[in-house]
Formats: C-alpha cells, structure tokens, sequence
C-alpha cells in the first residue's frame, strides 16, 4: 500500500477499509502517519495490539458466551483456523459459489445477543460440519446484482479462500508488527468507525469491543448503520452518506480527499 501510495504521488490521503481491509488501513495509519489525513474503518474496529485472538478473545461479551460454553466467543472460527487451516480451506474450496453465498447475507436484527454459528464451528467439525462443503444456497439478491456475485465467484476459481483465509494464521507476525506503529499504535488523525448494529461478529453496542479503539483514537466518530457485516453492500446509501457527513465535518473535502 506504501508502494502504491507512492506512485499515485504519497500526498496524505483519506484511507478506507472495510473487514480485514480495516485492519490492513489501521496498520498503514499507525505506522505512517504522514501519508494520511484520515482513516475510514468498516465493520472492525481498530485493535493497536494487533488483530489477532490474543487481543479479540479478552473483549468477547461473556453474557452471550459463557466461557465453559464458548471459550473463544464468536471468534471460535478463528481458532478453527488456527487447528485445521488445511480442512477449513478445503470445505470453503468445495463448492465456492455456495459457500460465498452462505457468508454474504443481510442483517437479521433478530440474532442480536444471541451466539453466532461461528462460536459452534470447533464442536461441528468445521463451518459446514460433517458434509465438509456448504448447502446449496441462494444468493442474496439484497445484497448481489446476480452479474456481480457471478464476477466475484470467478475471483476465487484461480486460487480459492487460502490466500485471504491465511490472514486468520499470521496473527504471531501481526502482533509483532503493530507493536513497532508510531505513538504505540495511538492515532491522532480523523477516524471514522462505522458499526453495523446487527453485526453478530464485531459491532461495539454493548460490549468491550470498541474499547482499544477508543482509547487509541484522540479523533474518534462512530456512525451506526442497520445493518450487519456487509455494510458496503447492505447499507450503500447509508454509508455513502455517513462517510460524506464525517468528511464534511472534520473539513477533509478539499481537493485530494
């Protein structure tokens, strides 16, 4: 991204990242603060510790997921990873047009304080459990145009979920990595967080999620949203308007924004 940002000429710009591309912005606007003027995270708060199961299993809400019951919380799928990154990969890779359907769905405010399927995935054998391949699902029309999810199932034919699920894996590299960001990993730049109120895996109403973020970020605006994890695809409007409001507040529209 520092390449990149580089050759597009490195004047400080406005970064947005939504899901793990929010961690990736925290990481470039934590370590250089210079090439930035502001920073936009979707759906995961920022963790300057590092986003890893170290820093997210101490925040899990324990009146939704009772230790003895949910040792990890919702990030037991995380751990999943971490004791069967082979056997996860392979089930995703199984059948990739349903199992990106079973992942992008709407909001269902609903399954609020209540335990997502994630926490169950160790006790299941894996995310689609002993049928080791996702049910034929249909695609969410509320969040897909059926041309575009054709295009994304196609990004996944060359090499399947190992790349990005590899992520879940790197967390020792990642911890190391934010423990060398400026000011220890403080921002005092503009952040926009915005919290999708039905998200089961990350929102910060009523629990400690939010709290590292909190205490990192001098500049710190939260906007809610009624939506879940797919905030860019679920709540366009919504959050084209949440961003533009913060940039008009925090005077970041002039030219280069």
């Amino acid at each position: 991204m520092s390449e990149l940002h580089d050759h597009l000429g490195g004047e400080p710009a406005i970064w947005i990242g939504h899901d793990w591309g929010s961690v990736a912005v925290a990481s470039l606007v934590s370590h250089e603060p210079a090439r930035s003027r502001g920073a936009v995270l979707i759906s995961v708060p920022y963790f300057p510790a590092g986003h890893a199961l170290e820093t997210l299993v101490p925040l899990v809400d324990r009146s939704i997921y009772p230790a003895d019951q949910y040792p990890d919380g919702q990030w037991d799928y995380y751990r999943y990873y971490n004791t069967h990154f082979a056997s996860a990969v392979a089930d995703l890779d199984a059948d990739k047009a349903a199992s990106l359907a079973s992942i992008y769905r709407s909001g269902d405010p609903e399954k609020i304080a209540k335990p997502a399927a994630n926490a169950t995935v160790t006790r299941r054998g894996g995310r689609f459990g002993a049928a080791h391949r996702a049910p034929p699902t249909d695609l969410d029309r509320a969040l897909w145009p059926l041309a575009d999810f054709e295009t994304l199932v196609r990004s996944f034919d060359t090499d399947g979920f190992r790349a990005p699920c590899a992520w879940y894996v790197n967390d020792e590299a990642n911890i190391a990595y934010a423990g060398k960001a400026s000011d220890g990993g403080r921002l005092s730049l503009p952040v926009l967080f915005v919290n999708g109120d039905y998200d089961q895996m990350n929102s910060i109403n009523g629990n400690l999620m939010g709290d590292p973020m909190r205490d990192a970020c001098t500049d710190l605006t939260v906007a809610h949203l009624p939506g879940a994890h797919w905030l860019p695809l679920e709540c366009k409007g919504g959050l084209t308007l949440a961003i533009r409001a913060w940039l008009e507040s925090k005077n970041l529209t002039a030219a280069g924004a």
